[in-house]
């Protein structure tokens, strides 16, 4: 009786553990990783949309998400 007992609670034990319990993601970290943009500090340089030249980001013009190096550029658009 005892041993049939037993039998029960280990198979429902192994059907829980083996199904039902969530297993623990192991690329959590890159799922956040891609969902975040990298940080642009003032000393980077981007390039210009319209001519292509690179020039830092405290120089540029951002406009419609795009940087620009001048106004020429931004109105040639």
């Amino acid at each position: 009786m005892i041993l049939k007992l037993l039998l029960v609670i280990g198979l429902v034990a192994f059907v829980y553990f083996t199904f039902i319990k969530k297993k623990p993601e192991i690329s959590k970290k890159s799922k956040d990783a891609n969902n975040k943009k990298p940080k642009l500090s003032s000393n980077d340089m981007v390039e210009c949309s319209s001519c292509g030249i690179y020039s830092s980001i405290d120089d540029t013009i951002l406009s419609n998400n795009k940087y620009y190096c001048s106004k020429e550029c931004l109105e040639k658009k």
